[in-house]
């Protein structure tokens, strides 16, 4: 018989339960300001379903009416310089964070309405019915709630989203000294989505000062925890990662502020991440005023039995009994609050002319001007202005040939050498001498504290960069080793990272760099093998970036380090072997953001590229012979740094236009710039732009198969004879 032994978990995981006494021996300050507070979100939550009831919130209202005990519990023991993200469900923490900003520290007695807070109450309710004077005037709404100053970073839509992010706020807080935390509130729902368990993972690992907090309201939408999981208590996840872990009422305000305070003291001391699971109840449906029995998913008997354990009438009995203060005066919190709601919608709001007699319509004047829809998608690049910017035709210094992939390694050195605030985390980056390539050799050697091998997570360290870009106080360097894995990292780089500015009031830096890698024709087959330019340039917030030459990429990724917004650095592993001129001492210029560089002049027609495929034409023109082009290579991609003057004057000399790429048609790149030509030159074009790509099917491993599915020399060279051929036609 094999032997057994019962294993424990290496992090404890524990039950905390308020006992009566607790309660009486609770510093009465304390009570009365979780439930001053708690009033408070409850009334203004029972607003915003008022105001959706009658079609004034456009877009969902999550309400968090029966969760306030959570908020306020876990929230009141935070200071200034903590910070929290959250959920689609996060008005109770949002409003509890900015209360706490508002309001003294040490404050006694009842909350007081002050002004602050009336302010609070009012930008609020304002960004939720998504009006010019909230927090992110009006782009955010209900789901996208940010007060940076507050420490509130953001609430997130996609469920467990925001996940990610809290552990780039906690690397910096740590990163910089300080013993301040992160708190990340999410759902049921979200601790059985990959993102969060490999942040766990992640965070634990690197002894983050990040809480997660579950907030277990017994739902996903309508399905009920133990549907989802095998194992419904979920503070379990936490022991598994070695991450402590407490599991509490949610409803028991009190419990949670001790559970909390707990947490808060292992974090506060550098041992790394905590879990807290606190059970609770949202009284209504998913969205909207209605309670989740009219949708058939729960039974009123539920929703009684849970509302008999309401959280903010334990407080409220527990402060009566102890005399802390009058019926009278608890009333008078209520009043004051929902008095001052009304205010601000009577600000807010107008009669209906001709309507019924409770028939209202947002103030006109109040909407934010259409004409700054796209205001913030990204930033106006005035950091790049005083910019030393060269090209190599007229560079001053020294030359000398040099291997593309050492050029990578030495100019990320050098830029960390000047700035202190740059981190590079991927996977391998640490090992191998350099990463698998070699792009990391020099900064491994120079600056190890600061090159972070990850786990293989893409979505987790890519959310995590985009915490610590939003944050900024670090500026993060990410590796995807391929370029293909930006699938696996999607919803951290599309979702998140290319619309945290825009979302937020566009007014939030995002000095994020990404640098991929680019395979096809290396024989590592279909998920290894793509090239991403065509989908990466459809996210409006990313600026993409495509260096082919040493020189070149120098230049292009000091702009991009130094640029506010997040910048997408495309490498082509042809290229790392591939020698070339680059400067030997000075590396500290930039290349402008929207400039293309003229690789060859010529009158019979523009073609344009970028990465690989520039020398590929090179060589096709080379073999073609008789025909004069124009090659323009792109470097800058995405269709706000298109270099359109260069284009333009090409087009309007040779009026005809081959666009070259190497990747699959499906991506392909070509296909919007191709449109875009013909909207903007059509005029000047005496022919259909061309274009050459790969094939439809994404490589495959045989080498046969994979040439033929990607584009090189040979391609270019018969798009060319038959362009000849057609400009001897028409002769």
């Amino acid at each position: 018989m094999p032997s057994r032994e019962d294993l424990a978990h290496a992090a404890p995981w524990v039950r905390i339960a308020s006992v009566d006494e607790d309660w009486r021996l609770a510093d009465p300050d304390l009570l009365l300001q979780m439930l001053g507070r708690a009033q408070w979100i409850r009334s203004f939550e029972k607003y915003v379903l008022d105001l959706a009831s009658r079609s004034l919130v456009h877009g969902p209202a999550h309400s968090s009416i029966g969760q306030e005990g959570g908020a306020v519990g876990s929230i009141l023991p935070l200071r200034s310089d903590d910070v929290v993200n959250g959920s689609h469900r996060g008005h109770h923490q949002f409003l509890a964070k900015a209360f706490g900003h508002v309001l003294p520290d040490g404050a006694s007695g009842l909350p007081r309405l002050v002004p602050e807070v009336r302010t609070v109450l009012r930008r609020t309710l304002a960004e939720i019915c998504g009006l010019a004077d909230g927090y992110c005037g009006g782009r955010g709404g209900s789901m996208h709630l940010q007060w940076r100053e507050a420490g509130a970073m953001g609430t997130n839509a996609i469920v467990g989203g925001g996940v990610p992010q809290a552990a780039g706020f906690a690397f910096n807080q740590k990163r910089a000294g300080t013993d301040a935390v992160t708190v990340t509130y999410f759902g049921d729902g979200a601790v059985n989505i990959g993102s969060v368990l490999e942040t766990f993972n992640l965070a634990a690992a690197w002894k983050l000062p990040v809480c997660f907090f579950i907030e277990n309201n017994q739902y996903a939408v309508a399905t009920p925890v133990a549907e989802a999981t095998a194992e419904p208590r979920l503070s379990g996840r936490g022991p598994g990662f070695g991450i402590p872990s407490w599991q509490v009422d949610g409803m028991d305000a009190l419990a949670v502020h001790i559970a909390m305070s707990e947490a808060l003291d292992h974090m506060r001391s550098g041992h790394g991440p905590t879990v807290i699971e606190a059970d609770v109840y949202r009284y209504f449906h998913q969205n909207g005023p209605f309670p989740g029995s009219a949708f058939g998913y729960r039974d009123k008997a539920e929703e009684a039995s849970w509302r008999e354990r309401d959280p903010i009438e334990r407080l409220r009995r527990t402060v009566l009994e102890r005399g802390l203060a009058t019926e009278a005066e608890l009333d008078a919190v209520t009043d004051d609050v929902e008095d001052a709601l009304r205010l601000i919608g009577a600000e807010f709001f107008e009669p209906v002319e001709g309507g019924k007699p409770n028939e209202r319509r947002v103030v006109a004047g109040l909407w934010p001007d259409p004409e700054l829809v796209d205001m913030g998608v990204r930033g106006d690049l005035s950091e790049l202005d005083g910019s030393r910017y060269e090209e190599e035709a007229g560079f001053g210094g020294k030359l000398a040939e040099r291997r593309f992939i050492d050029v990578v390694s030495d100019v990320m050195a050098r830029r960390m050498e000047t700035d202190e605030t740059i981190v590079v985390l991927g996977e391998d980056v640490h090992k191998l001498k350099g990463g698998t390539n070699g792009a990391t050799r020099s900064p491994l050697e120079r600056f190890p504290d600061r090159v972070l091998g990850t786990p293989i997570s893409e979505n987790a360290f890519t959310g995590l960069g985009g915490g610590m870009a939003l944050d900024g106080r670090f500026k993060p360097v990410v590796e995807f080793m391929y370029a293909d894995f930006m699938w696996v990292a999607a919803d951290q780089l599309f979702n998140q990272v290319a619309k945290m500015r825009h979302m937020f009031g566009g007014v939030a830096d995002v000095p994020f760099v990404l640098r991929s890698k680019l395979a096809a024709g290396t024989g590592y087959g279909s998920q290894h093998s793509m090239d991403p330019a065509g989908v990466l340039t459809s996210a409006a917030g990313l600026r993409v970036v495509a260096p082919s030459t040493p020189f070149d990429y120098v230049g292009l990724m000091n702009t991009a380090l130094a640029c506010d917004d997040p910048v997408v650095v495309l490498e082509h592993v042809d290229l790392y072997n591939a020698k070339g001129s680059a400067p030997v001492d000075d590396l500290d210029y930039r290349i402008p953001v929207g400039a293309a560089a003229l690789r060859r002049t010529g009158t019979d027609i523009t073609i344009i590229t970028y990465l690989s495929m520039v020398r590929h034409c090179l060589d096709a023109l080379d073999q073609v012979g008789d025909l004069s082009a124009d090659l323009i290579d792109l470097r800058w991609l995405d269709r706000a740094s298109l270099d359109w003057p260069l284009i333009e004057a090409s087009v309007r000399k040779t009026n005809r236009v081959l666009l070259v790429e190497q990747g699959a048609l499906g991506t392909s790149y070509g296909g919007w710039l191709a449109d875009e030509i013909h909207r903007r030159l059509f005029d000047w074009l005496d022919a259909p732009v061309e274009r050459v790509t790969g094939g439809e099917a994404s490589p495959n491993v045989s080498k046969v198969l994979e040439r033929a599915a990607i584009a090189r020399t040979e391609e270019v060279v018969t798009a060319l004879r038959a362009a000849s051929t057609e400009l001897s036609r028409s002769a």
